[in-house]
């Protein structure tokens, strides 16, 4: 474990050293100041040596100042190498998660990730500043407060040497125990996560459908599970603290026995037994915090197996062989009898011997049932899932010849769910190209017929949206979706059902600029309204993964029965409504 997370510590290894370094410094001092109390009261005081008491309480003050001062700086540097160290997983987790495939996010799903991301991190920088500081304060205030207890009365040591069996057991049989316990507690936050995800997300259909209650219901059961996975936790490690606090009253009780009789019979001075027993608070002290900082360890145990798996997790989809200066020539794209599957060793194929030759600037029509995986389809394409069996090729090269970052920024998205951050408009057209002019961006707006309503805003393109882009309409979203895709230039457009709020006469207008602005771009339309597609070069019929039409539309009208079906359903709709 030690050694998967130490690459984390890079940058910030001067203070994950320096802190128990002063630490040690710091308890040396505290250790030093009771022996000179003893001193004060058994030479001081008790030969009334004024100037000794003096000197020895000076000393003591100096003491004092200078572990003060050790501690401060050492809490500095421990909260400088716990941040770096959270800091640096944090981003090698999220650089590993913008590595993976839809399969991987799949995999683990999204809000497992956000726990992992923040819940786990949180509860490994805790117990990383523990380890650099308590588990090295601890164990030097145990060993130099033994020194010391050993120089003032080697028989009493004996006594409190009975209790550190009894402690080491108790935490052994604990971090055996608990481990599962807090790795189930993990689990559950990830079900609270998802809940709360999905309701923040869909917060207006909660709405709609009056399901406040409902929801708050499902939310209180799984918060239950949460606070029955702590309970589960907790009794375990919670047995430890009776068990401490037995040994260590015990521990006092008879050392004040045992050094009270040696008093009486002369053999202990007054100031050595008043010594005594507060190097034993410190010791039984310590060895008790000591037990909590591996409580501390084994709690954060189940987030470290979580985070390491994250870190671990080898992405579905890699460009390790591609070759680095390949470009695609132009957009043609060619499937080879592809198959697919999301579980790998699955033969339930979502797409079957996919057979398809598209010319460079083709516009490609794809309709289909639901659930016909005419979106799996189009993200086989970028790699954003990797074939099951076959091959495509785009540009008259297999895709895994391209390194992933060439293939993708060849293609451009509009995905069914029109997704806007932060920022403002103008910074959200931008990831299409961010180095894009004024000019290039009111083309690609005036083309996706936004540019008029953008205008109508007070700041225009400066105009801040809300997270999601929760200030703009569904249709107008979907405008400045398809209008960042554009300003990307790509040889390969994807638009994934990406008309479907917008009205029929828009949708013409959209498609015609397109026409006329991206002639060379290869460009596939997936819809609903057969209206979206009419006017494609060739239209691809899915039917349950196979292609069950691939020609122009007219050639389709004639000879295929579900193309037929879903032209006569909407017209025959269309005329009733009109």
């Amino acid at each position: 474990m030690v050694k998967k997370l130490a690459p984390y510590i890079k940058g910030y290894w001067f203070p994950t050293i320096l802190a128990p370094v002063l630490t040690m410094g710091e308890v040396a001092m505290e250790v030093y100041i009771p022996y000179l109390m003893s001193k004060i009261i058994d030479e001081g005081i008790a030969l009334k040596d004024r100037n000794l008491v003096i000197s020895l309480g000076i000393r003591m003050i100096v003491c004092a100042i200078v572990s003060l001062g050790l501690g401060i700086i050492s809490q500095w540097a421990t909260s400088k190498a716990t941040s770096g160290f959270g800091r640096n997983l944090r981003a090698a987790m999220f650089r590993k998660i913008q590595d993976f495939s839809f399969a991987n996010v799949d995999r683990f799903s999204t809000s497992s990730l956000v726990t992992r991301l923040t819940t786990d991190v949180a509860q490994l920088e805790n117990a990383f500043r523990s380890i650099i500081h308590m588990l090295f304060r601890n164990p030097v205030m145990i060993v130099f407060a033994t020194v010391m207890s050993f120089r003032i009365n080697r028989g009493l040591c004996r006594v409190f040497l009975v209790a550190i069996p009894i402690l080491g057991l108790s935490v052994y049989i604990v971090s055996t125990k608990a481990h599962p316990f807090f790795m189930a507690m993990m689990d559950k936050f990830d079900t609270v996560n998802a809940i709360i995800e999905e309701n923040l997300t869909g917060i207006r259909v909660v709405k709609a459908f009056v399901r406040k209650d409902k929801e708050n219901e499902k939310f209180q059961a799984a918060a239950g599970g949460i606070r029955q996975a702590q309970l589960r936790a907790e009794h375990v490690v919670i047995l430890t603290g009776p068990a401490l606090d037995m040994v260590i009253y015990g521990t006092t009780l008879a050392i004040c026995w045992f050094g009270g009789k040696q008093m009486i019979a002369g053999t202990m001075q007054t100031g050595e037994f008043l010594t005594f027993i507060q190097y034993i608070r410190q010791i039984l002290f310590n060895l008790n915090m000591l037990s909590m900082v591996f409580m501390m360890i084994i709690m954060a145990g189940a987030s470290v197996d979580r985070i390491i798996e994250v870190l671990e997790e080898v992405p579905d989809i890699s460009d390790e062989e591609a070759d680095p200066d390949l470009v695609p020539e132009d957009g043609s794209v060619k499937f080879d009898h592809v198959n697919f599957t999301y579980k790998k060793d699955s033969d339930n194929y979502i797409l079957s011997d996919i057979n398809l030759d598209i010319k460079s600037g083709e516009v490609i029509g794809i309709i289909g049932g639901t659930g016909s995986a005419k979106s799996t389809l189009v993200q086989l394409i970028p790699r954003l899932y990797d074939v099951s069996t076959g091959a495509i090729e785009v540009g008259g090269r297999n895709i895994k010849d391209y390194k992933l970052e060439t293939l993708r920024d060849a293609c451009s998205m509009v995905l069914q769910k029109n997704l806007l951050f932060s920022g403002t408009i103008r910074d959200n057209l931008k990831w299409g190209n961010e180095n894009a002019t004024d000019e290039e961006v009111i083309e690609a707006c005036k083309a996706a017929n936004a540019h008029d309503f953008i205008m109508e805003f007070p700041n225009g393109y400066d105009t801040e949206l809300g997270q999601g882009g929760v200030n703009v309409s569904g249709g107008q979203k979907q405008r400045l979706c398809i209008a960042r895709a554009l300003l990307k230039r790509p040889k390969i457009l994807i638009l994934d059902d990406s008309t479907s709020a917008v009205d029929t006469a828009t949708d013409r207008a959209i498609r015609e600029a397109m026409r006329r602005q991206i002639a060379d771009t290869t460009t596939f339309i997936i819809a609903q309204r057969i209206s979206s597609v009419h006017d494609a070069d060739r239209v691809i019929v899915l039917d349950n993964g196979r292609i069950d039409g691939f020609d122009t539309p007219d050639n389709l009208m004639k000879t295929n029965k579900i193309y037929r079906e879903v032209y006569e359903s909407q017209q025959k709709g269309a005329s009733e409504n009109g």
